[in-house]
């Protein structure tokens, strides 16, 4: 297999067919997966009874921060792959873009399986509610494999093959699993308040109020793990050559994304928040533990059936947010191989369902292997990864494209620039300063940088493209262009 400076006149084309509720759509099932109901004793033990439900306000100012750059970006340039087009024409498709978002792709083949397959883990281990001891090792040979990794593995194989159809019909699939998602939630939040109300409501704990030190270092510790809950409002960018009215829909569907599931996450937390008074006392407990601490409120208002329910439902929410996921990022390898800057096997459209069928299933593949790893050991690369070679890189070079080129079209423009990028720069800079084991991370992703720029420089020296591109031939495109 080799890489191409042209796709295939049979490759086809995507068609727009997304509006705007469908976009807000993908982008909720993405963002709301298990992460707020296992994290919601962390963050209330982070920040403290007081101050919990400001982390949630700090996570969403962050999310629109970034998203508000993501927007601009997108009505601009609404093209399949979101990062890979944004980075090509910020630093320029004959020049360093070129590089970058080949290195972007080059880190999604490493980040994008290995989200795909943490939330096909995380949903695995929550199984365990159901039948416990369901996380043994059946082969004592392999003591490292155990039936969730292998349940992990067959929910990739079936989300993969749910999304190998038309679009229409995953759009009407995705709306029945956001019934699900929302049922989740409305139950943890009725529950919430049923059981502060039978228990006397909300009450400051007796305990000293923390100095101000104190306080503000918790919160930033609680800030870091909700802003990782609202990730995922970006989502719709991938999808941006099936994107109607893309000016219009990818902006609205950005914003209205975060409001809603905001929204949602603030009255999770109050709900909760009568319930977990003493979260500071499970946050060493395992991911499946802790989300029977969401299920418990549930079965002391309504009883042990209703327990056994919001876990199912959360199961659900988990296997909606991987449909979502492989959705978006199955498009990012495709652009890149349409455009000639990767493999060109991946650029083809299936004839019948238009969709980038190869993209997917390869995806899909690789996300299922990767499902035999245990969740500790994606997640740090995967943020520090995503940090580094994609949203700084996009927060600075939407402020290089106002600079450089001040007359370009932009459909949408961040309300009162430069501040919203400044501030999302602060808030991504500050997860990288407060996240535990970051120096580990940071050598990950200096890994995944120097191999793909290398592997990078030894394609554009064969096919004589930057920085290797002979003047002639960048007078004969300056001629074209």
């Amino acid at each position: 297999m080799s890489f191409s400076l042209h796709t295939s006149a049979s490759t086809g084309k995507l068609e727009r067919r997304v509006g705007l509720r469908s976009a807000v759509l993908f982008n909720m099932l993405e963002m709301i997966g298990v992460g707020p109901f296992i994290t919601l004793p962390l963050v209330i033990a982070a920040a403290g009874y007081r101050l919990s439900v400001w982390a949630w306000v700090a996570g969403a100012a962050i999310a629109v921060a970034d998203g508000l750059v993501w927007a601009e970006l997108g009505a601009m340039f609404p093209q399949a792959g979101g990062s890979y087009a944004f980075l090509r024409e910020i630093y320029g498709p004959e020049r360093a873009g070129n590089w970058l978002s080949f290195l972007y792709v080059w880190q999604v083949g490493f980040t994008a399986p290995l989200s795909i397959a943490s939330g096909c883990i995380g949903l695995s281990g929550f199984l365990g509610v159901f039948w416990p001891g369901f996380d043994s090792a059946p082969v004592a040979a392999w003591p490292a494999l155990h039936d969730s990794n292998v349940a992990a593995a067959a929910t990739c194989l079936l989300v993969t093959w749910l999304l190998y159809r038309r679009l229409s019909v995953i759009t009407g699939m995705a709306w029945v699993l956001f019934g699900g998602v929302l049922a989740a939630i409305a139950g943890v939040i009725v529950s919430g308040f049923a059981h502060a109300a039978a228990t006397g409501g909300w009450h400051w704990p007796a305990a000293p109020a923390p100095s101000a030190a104190l306080a503000l270092s918790g919160l930033a510790q609680a800030t870091l793990i909700t802003t990782y809950d609202y990730w995922g409002y970006y989502n719709i960018c991938f999808l941006g050559s099936e994107v109607r009215e893309p000016e219009r829909t990818i902006p609205r569907s950005i914003l209205l994304s975060v409001f809603f599931v905001s929204a949602f996450y603030i009255l999770m937390n109050l709900a909760a928040l009568p319930s977990l008074r003493d979260a500071a006392t499970h946050t060493a407990e395992s991911a499946a533990l802790r989300v029977q601490l969401v299920a418990d409120i549930a079965r002391s208002a309504w009883g042990q059936w209703a327990g056994y329910l919001i876990a199912a439902l959360i199961v659900w929410t988990a296997f909606s947010s991987v449909f979502s996921l492989l959705l978006g990022y199955s498009r990012v390898p495709y652009a890149a191989a349409r455009d000639g800057n990767y493999f060109r096997f991946l650029a083809a459209v299936h004839p019948k369902h238009g969709i980038p069928h190869r993209s997917l299933v390869a995806l899909g593949v690789v996300a299922c292997c990767f499902c035999f790893f245990s969740l500790t050991q994606v997640i740090t690369m995967l943020v520090i990864t995503r940090i580094l070679l994609q949203f700084l890189l996009q927060q600075f070079g939407v402020m290089l494209l106002r600079t450089q080129r001040p007359g370009l079209a932009r459909p949408f423009r961040i309300p009162l620039y430069p501040l919203p990028p400044l501030a999302a720069i602060a808030g991504f800079l500050l997860l990288l300063i407060y996240r535990p084991h970051a120096l580990g991370g940071l050598a990950v992703a200096a890994g995944i940088a120097v191999s793909g720029s290398v592997l990078y420089l030894l394609r554009a020296r064969r096919l004589d493209e930057w920085p290797f591109a002979s003047s002639s031939k960048s007078r004969s495109e300056k001629d074209l262009a």
